[in-house]
């Protein structure tokens, strides 16, 4: 009995000590860029975000709430309920919708939008999880980006 449960300590410490925290997922490129329902204060920004998996665990993502700054102007909000399968160790693509304050991006941010590169960023939370168990995370993510509305 003694034996046994030493046994199975000494696999269960040895399993434990070869799990890895896991990585975080790689910005690799964003495609189809596009405005739509332009109005006069606001539109929609809709942008396809690719993103890389380096982790041995396929994850879901179900919720995105982000705040989008370009070169710390403001640009706009994106909250989403959405079911994107993260498969491990692969590409996968984010569809993002962001509502667009076009008073402050023509106040702020239109030099920005102009410029070949431009300072990226997402700030607010995702929620990813594995069998019905979610967890919500912190992003603060920043990037130096070639931008073209023209891409």
């Amino acid at each position: 009995m003694k034996c046994t449960f030493l046994l199975y300590s000494v696999l269960a410490i040895f399993f434990l000590s070869n799990c890895r925290a896991p990585q975080d997922l790689v910005f690799k490129d964003y495609k189809n860029l596009r405005l739509q329902n332009v109005s006069f204060s606001s539109a929609n920004l809709k942008v396809d975000l690719v993103y890389y998996n380096p982790n041995n665990v396929g994850l879901e993502l179900n919720r995105t709430d982000f705040d989008l700054y370009i070169d710390s102007s403001y640009l706009g909000h994106s909250l989403q309920n959405l079911q994107v399968a993260i498969p491990a160790r692969k590409e996968f693509t984010v569809p993002l919708d962001i509502q667009v304050d076009l008073k402050n991006l023509l106040k702020n941010g239109l030099t920005a939008l102009t410029n070949k590169e431009v300072l990226i960023q997402l700030k607010g939370n995702v929620r990813v999880g594995k069998a019905g168990i979610y967890k919500i995370i912190k992003v603060d993510y920043a990037s130096k980006q070639n931008f073209s509305m023209f891409k």
